[in-house]
């Protein structure tokens, strides 16, 4: 097997979703969109007064954990005429930044981060961040619609006083959706289903949970059903909930991953006993 034919892929984020099919079915697979979560931005007015302490200078070090809350908060501070002053604070600041989008928007703003991740996780920023004492320091953290534990953990241990700003968050996704995409799993109607984001996971194992099928579910994933990965941080995620056979490609994107999936078949096909 060279390309996706035959193959049934259920894709679980919203985003890029209609490219992604495109790509599946250039490669003779079929797609299903089965939106696995829903992002929501919050109003500008929750990050008005986030931003205005920002632009006042009231912390020492930044911490941005996503591209799209990074880039949002941005678009905010430019809304109420503050873009200019959002800039200087951060060139003023030290910054820290987890993941290549989040560190390609500072890039646009003219801000290289002092300290970023290792390997696009928070657990790599976490030991990127070790070489520097925060105790005493005030810290704003960019959530990405996720409590960050880890984060959140190491900033307490080293003293530091931090400010959460949550620019948006993740909100569950319909439930006949998520009835629909469990169904499919069980029923083995599916042969991969395609994660971009870490709450995909969560909410997808919470949904089968509730319905009482959480083993047959991680048991089709070990099985019949493999998962594909966007990258490390989602990748991490899916085992936190208990899904460990997955694909994951070298290049963090999301084209990438289906083509790693390709790559996945073509092995199982040369591996096949004559």
């Amino acid at each position: 097997m060279k390309r996706l034919n035959g193959i049934t892929i259920a894709l679980a984020g919203q985003r890029k979703s209609e490219e992604l099919s495109k790509l599946v079915e250039n490669l003779g697979g079929v797609a299903l969109v089965r939106p696995a979560q829903g992002t929501v931005f919050l109003d500008d007015s929750n990050v008005e007064k986030e931003i205005q302490a920002l632009v006042d200078g009231n912390f020492d070090w930044l911490i941005f954990t996503t591209g799209l809350g990074t880039d949002k908060l941005y678009q905010t501070a430019v809304n109420i005429g503050l873009g200019e002053k959002f800039i200087e604070a951060l060139s003023k600041s030290k910054v820290a930044a987890r993941g290549y989008k989040t560190v390609n928007v500072l890039k646009k703003l003219g801000i290289i981060p002092v300290v970023r991740d290792d390997d696009g996780s928070t657990a790599g920023l976490v030991r990127e961040l070790n070489a520097h004492r925060l105790t005493g320091l005030r810290v704003a953290l960019q959530l990405h619609g996720d409590p960050a534990p880890v984060l959140i953990d190491w900033l307490e241990e080293q003293g530091a006083g931090y400010r959460e700003i949550l620019p948006y968050k993740h909100i569950p996704p319909k439930p006949e959706v998520m009835e629909q995409l469990v169904g499919e799993i069980l029923k083995g109607e599916v042969d991969a289903v395609n994660f971009t984001s870490t709450p995909q996971a969560r909410f997808l194992m919470a949904h089968a949970k509730e319905k009482g099928v959480e083993k047959e579910v991680l048991h089709a994933f070990a099985t019949n059903v493999i998962a594909v990965s966007v990258g490390k941080v989602t990748a991490q995620a899916l085992r936190e909930v208990g899904i460990t056979r997955m694909v994951v490609p070298e290049e963090e994107r999301m084209g990438s991953a289906i083509i790693a999936l390709v790559h996945y078949y073509q092995e199982l096909q040369a591996n096949k006993p004559e």
